[in-house]
């Protein structure tokens, strides 16, 4: 039934990030940085029926590209979107999100008296213990974060 299609237009070029876990679109918006004032053509589709995952989320920017630091933020909150690069109207390139092995400077490590808290020039490093459940333990201290502590940082 033509009624039950999604309506939202084609992007000339730019970024549509898919499969965002529902109600995460927001937490990247703000990792993307794109907020009330930015001038950049942003589509944001929320609860979007998806025969694969029950509902999603879905963000497209127009002349955005997404750097390595992005999607690694972004496999944190959603560890199953896929980025499809658009150019011309059509998808250029679509992959799919991976969380490497270690998250470095993206969050930061719980522990008061972790190095990374003292203001020495270290960078919080996390290695991936688990995907799913997400859970990072931090280099220095040896800390474990879990998702929903990962989530509130991005989230901020």
């Amino acid at each position: 039934m033509e009624e039950d299609k999604l309506k939202v237009r084609k992007i000339e070029s730019g970024t549509v990030i898919d499969h965002i876990p529902a109600g995460r679109a927001l937490t990247v918006l703000k990792i993307l940085g794109i907020s009330k004032g930015t001038d950049a053509t942003v589509s944001l589709l929320m609860n979007v029926p998806s025969e694969k995952y029950g509902k999603k989320d879905i963000v497209k920017v127009e002349s955005r590209r997404l750097d390595e630091k992005e999607m690694d933020q972004i496999a944190l909150t959603a560890p199953r979107a896929t980025i499809n690069e658009v150019r011309n109207f059509e998808v250029e390139e679509k992959r799919s999100i991976e969380l490497p092995d270690k998250v470095e400077g993206i969050v930061s490590c719980s522990t008061p008296s972790c190095i990374t808290n003292s203001g020495e020039p270290v960078s919080p490093t996390f290695d991936v213990v688990e995907r799913s459940p997400l859970k990072l333990r931090c280099r220095y201290c040896e800390r474990i974060t879990r998702g929903k502590e990962v989530l509130e940082q991005l989230r901020g």
